[in-house]
């Protein structure tokens, strides 16, 4: 592979673009080939053309929210606006808010959210008009010590102060879930040969109910992880609710504010208290596994024994559902039935890219027993009897390992589940530099060390003081067990939620980004090769990415910087040479190149690296805060934080 300089990357990169334009102007003089992409559905005259990025509409929807442009002086400032199918079909109720103006004072973005519970199509048409209301109305109310929200289906209440956010989790008058707290385990190496773990809870400073409805409600909660003691890792959690959902869509920021000497992170989670009634062979335990793949258990299992509970009971255990009274079974079995263990604790902890593993023990004290093995969980998990439960997942699951599900106190009167964004049976966190300096204690040893290794450092500067992490998690608040079928689904809802998206065409006809790109275009033979280079690259990136395993709780989103072809490797561990964070506006180039084209692989790859770019790669607070790091070894490390890397663009 060929080493490129800076100055090289930016000029062909540049051409690239260039290419791109002069493709659009010979458009007229070539003539246009037999497989240029069909037209989408046709829209009404004047209306934003819309679509689901990944093509259909989505089986189980839990709401969404997205952003349409429009062009200069079309809608003023006051436009209300109206949702339905696509040529003028029927109309779908939605919420919409003001995003960015135009020097007119018209609009140029708009935001807009659609109910879950709405009847959804493949194609949509935005346009002015008046909003359908929804079918069930999002209610949000406010009080002094909280905010309490009812979605029509499920009921919310989030505290304002203490260690407890969301106090309860309600579904036809049924407490689902309670005490929903923010958990961290704080390993203080200190006294390196003598450790010591220490759990801190999210208190909360700060509520704010930032939209109310009636379609959708966000609410923001900040505060601090604290003991008795200390107050650190700031944290901000959002709750977004949409009129007539069941889940709860959270994302979970993190701002790292300790010394990284001593303060390391053994555990980070969102945690529940889920209130279990009736008996444990009615108790059920789901995780979800590779693709589709689901694994099924009751707390006390009633299948493989040496005596027979008969078909019912077995097939009513298997789908989750309520088995026949116990009065009803043969002896055989109900006689015995104390003598069948009951589980109390289960995990699934994935520890990399490539494995995760399920296991579960009868209490503690005692050995855990290996249930299940895979490659790449889903990130799904499930507590709960005939009468109700709670699902709750974290995206991007095996990408961002280590990570873990946790289900503690399954045989009691209320489990306690735990999300875990850190996997506390992986170790502590480690973000300390990864060389002593190495003797370049002045100015002009690192100038030497700049020349040999393209590493700015300074001592000091490579600390990680400020960075940030996003996750986002899901919560479904289920009025039973849910069958195999919608897990699956809400294992899929986890790791790809539904986009709805304007299409490239229209977008361009806004101008919102001026003369920068044109939609894909395969009609001529020069059209098409600029567009198969451009592919090439991209998804050159997307084999990279698996292949070299560039995944991990801090690493998910970013690429390498350099190559080194006499040992066939990504420079990986060379100084300046390795991450390669935003200094190259590699996220420019792949959102450009989304809008071009409409892919949603690209998008959700532009996604996971603008997350990481402009959190890991920045400094939020301390003294170099809100500068950014370029490429180095460590996402933070380089002593060059300017601002033409942590740029907002």
């Amino acid at each position: 592979m060929q080493s490129l300089s800076r100055r090289e990357f930016v000029r062909k990169t540049t051409l690239v673009a260039a290419a791109t334009g002069l493709a659009s102007a010979l458009r007229a003089q070539e003539t246009p080939a037999a497989d240029a992409p069909a037209p989408r559905v046709p829209v009404s005259p004047g209306a934003a053309s819309l679509h689901w990025l990944d093509g259909a509409a989505p089986k189980t929807f839990p709401g969404a929210t997205w952003g349409v442009p429009w062009p200069a002086g079309k809608c003023a400032r006051d436009t209300s606006f109206a949702l339905r199918a696509a040529g003028g079909g029927a109309a779908l109720p939605v919420q919409s808010w003001p995003l960015a103006y135009w020097p007119d004072g018209s609009l140029k973005w708009t935001g807009h959210a659609l109910p879950a519970d709405a009847a959804l199509v493949d194609n949509l048409e935005l346009a002015p008009g008046a909003a359908a209301a929804p079918a069930r109305a999002l209610s949000a109310t406010e009080s002094a010590d909280g905010i309490a929200i009812d979605t029509g289906v499920i009921q919310c209440t989030i505290a304002k102060s203490g260690a407890v956010l969301i106090r309860a989790l309600q579904r036809n008058g049924r407490e689902i879930a309670k005490d929903g707290r923010l958990v961290c385990l704080h390993e203080d190496r200190s006294a390196p040969d003598a450790p010591k773990v220490a759990p801190f809870a999210g208190k909360i400073s700060k509520v704010t109910l930032e939209q109310s409805g009636p379609v959708r409600a966000v609410v923001k909660i900040e505060g601090r992880h604290a003991t008795a003691d200390r107050e650190w890792l700031p944290f901000t959690v959002r709750l977004y609710f949409y009129a007539g959902g069941e889940t709860i869509r959270a994302l979970h920021t993190l701002i790292h504010d300790g010394d990284e000497q001593k303060d390391f992170i053994r555990g980070l989670g969102v945690r529940f208290t889920v209130p279990l009634r009736g008996e444990l062979h009615d108790r059920h335990i789901r995780f979800s596994g590779q693709e589709d793949g689901l694994f099924a258990e009751a707390v006390r299992g009633l299948t493989g024994l040496r005596r027979d509970p008969g078909k019912e009971v077995k097939e009513a255990q298997l789908a989750g559902r309520a088995t026949p009274p116990v009065v009803s079974w043969p002896k055989a079995v109900s006689n015995r039935l104390q003598y069948v263990p009951a589980y109390n604790d289960w995990t699934l902890f994935q520890s990399s890219s490539d494995g995760f593993e399920i296991r579960k023990r009868t209490k503690e004290g005692f050995t855990w027993v290996s249930s299940a093995r895979g490659t790449r969980a889903g990130g799904l998990a499930y507590v709960g009897t005939p009468e109700g439960g709670l699902a709750f997942g974290i995206r991007n699951f095996w990408q961002s390992h280590p990570a873990q599900l946790d289900v503690r106190g399954a045989t009691t009167d209320a489990a306690e589940v735990t999300a875990w964004l850190w996997a506390p049976d992986a170790g502590a966190m480690d973000l300390r530099g990864y060389h002593d300096g190495m003797d370049m204690d002045t100015y002009e040893k690192q100038l030497e060390g700049l020349e040999i290794t393209y590493e700015d450092y300074e001592p000091g500067f490579d600390r990680p003081l400020g960075v940030a992490r996003t996750s986002e998690l899901f919560f479904t608040v289920c009025a039973a067990t849910p069958a195999r079928a919608k897990l699956a689904e809400l294992a899929g809802l986890v790791r790809t939620p539904p986009v709805l998206i304007a299409t490239p065409e229209y977008m361009n006809t806004c101008a919102i980004f001026g003369g920068l790109w044109a939609p894909a275009n395969r009609a001529t033979a020069s059209q098409r090769q600029v567009e198969d280079k451009l592919d090439w690259f991209f998804d050159y990136y997307v084999r990279q990415q698996d292949e070299r395993r560039w995944y991990g709780y801090w690493n998910y989103g970013d690429v390498m910087h350099s190559y080194d072809p006499d040992r066939h490797e990504w420079k990986y561990d060379v100084g300046g040479f390795a991450w390669d964070n935003s200094e190259l506006s590699t996220d420019l180039w792949l959102w450009l190149y989304f809008l071009r084209t409409g892919r949603a692989d690209v998008f959700r790859f532009a996604e996971a690296m603008t997350r990481h770019t402009g959190e890991v790669d920045v400094h939020h607070v301390g003294k170099f805060a809100p500068l950014g790091s370029r490429h180095n070894v460590l996402h933070w490390g380089c002593s060059a934080k300017q601002l033409r890397i942590s740029n907002a663009a």
